[in-house]
């Protein structure tokens, strides 16, 4: 593994690094001040190529790098954290985005694990809603823009309470005419949340529904506490991915029903975008709650129009009280 850098070093001459906040084999990410802009805090992604490389190789990883990095740039969404610079040095290239305060979401199913307890649900879900729009608005920029590494570990709870999807290394434009020679750089993301199109010579047949099964097997885990196994041992045995509900009885039928759809071992089998795997979502919980009580339509008459109601009420009880008062 290639040395890290130091304390205090200071990269193209403005961002000085702070500390280490992870590394691995393709690179490491630093904690770094802008000191062209006091007080102002960064990530730098550092991305290292793989030992006896050819020099056409290198090339070709460069431009890669600096293609992506140009299409990173340009994205602005608030479940994203913002790229606003990117530079090689010393044969490393860097990408600089916003820091983002917080912890984790693979920590948090952790301590929940160890405490013996489940995370609620309902905040789940929530963290759902902010995931999709993130991913679909990523995959709705011409071309679509593929992550090609969602996991629990690069989601970030900030302390406002908003979710925000990082860690860019992997991310990819998504050209059908372009094929490249050269993959290395892109890896495979992380086994447990990986589809098995992202592997090997059939990894330049990703698309926006590689994300979406690595977004279905993060959730997996945040709602059951356990990782999904990998995409080759479900492919290989039938019974290798434990129904949500077997693990965790509590969890709504419909709600296990959208991830085992959208970790479909066959990409034809999910849903076609994001988009329609959150409507799904929300379809199978609308179905779960009248099943359940048939109350559904009342709470969320009352969600959207409370205050109406309470209103009418008050006027109601003043009216009948004036009239039997005058009476």
């Amino acid at each position: 593994m290639s040395e890290s850098l130091a304390v205090d070093t200071l990269l193209r001459e403005r961002y000085r690094v702070v500390s280490l906040i992870g590394q691995g084999g393709m690179g490491a990410v630093y904690l770094t001040e802008d000191i062209r802009l006091p007080g102002r805090r960064c990530a730098v992604k550092e991305i290292r190529l793989p030992p006896g490389m050819s020099d056409e190789m290198i090339a070709q990883a460069r431009t890669q790098f600096h293609r992506e990095a140009t299409i990173l740039a340009q994205l602005d969404h608030p479940n994203l954290p913002k790229v606003s610079d990117f530079f090689t040095v010393d044969g490393r290239d860097y990408l600089v985005m916003d820091y983002v305060a917080g912890t984790d979401l693979l920590q948090i199913v952790r301590e929940a694990r160890r405490k013996g307890r489940f995370l609620p649900e309902a905040q789940v879900l929530s963290w759902a809603e902010q995931l999709c729009a993130a991913l679909s608005y990523m995959h709705r920029q011409d071309p679509p823009v593929l992550h090609r590494d969602v996991k629990p570990a690069n989601i970030k709870l900030t302390p406002e309470g908003d979710v925000k999807l990082v860690d860019f290394g992997l991310v990819k434009p998504m050209d059908p005419q372009e094929v490249s020679t050269f993959t290395g750089l892109r890896g495979v993301g992380s086994v447990p949340y990986t589809p098995l199109e992202q592997y090997g010579e059939i990894a330049d047949h990703t698309d926006v529904r590689s994300d979406l099964y690595a977004l279905g097997a993060t959730f997996y885990h945040l709602l059951t506490n356990e990782e999904p196994p990998s995409a080759q041992e479900v492919f290989l045995r039938d019974d290798a991915l434990l129904p949500p509900r077997q693990v965790r009885p509590d969890l709504s039928p419909g709600i296990e029903g959208a991830v085992l759809a959208a970790m479909a071992p066959h990409p034809g089998n999910r849903p076609p975008t994001v988009d329609a795997w959150l409507r799904l979502l929300h379809a199978v919980l609308a179905a779960s709650e009248d099943a359940a009580g048939g109350g559904s339509f009342w709470a969320q008459l009352w969600r959207e129009s409370g205050w109406l109601i309470l209103i009418a009420l008050t006027l109601t009880a003043l009216v009948l009280y004036l009239t039997f008062r005058g009476g």
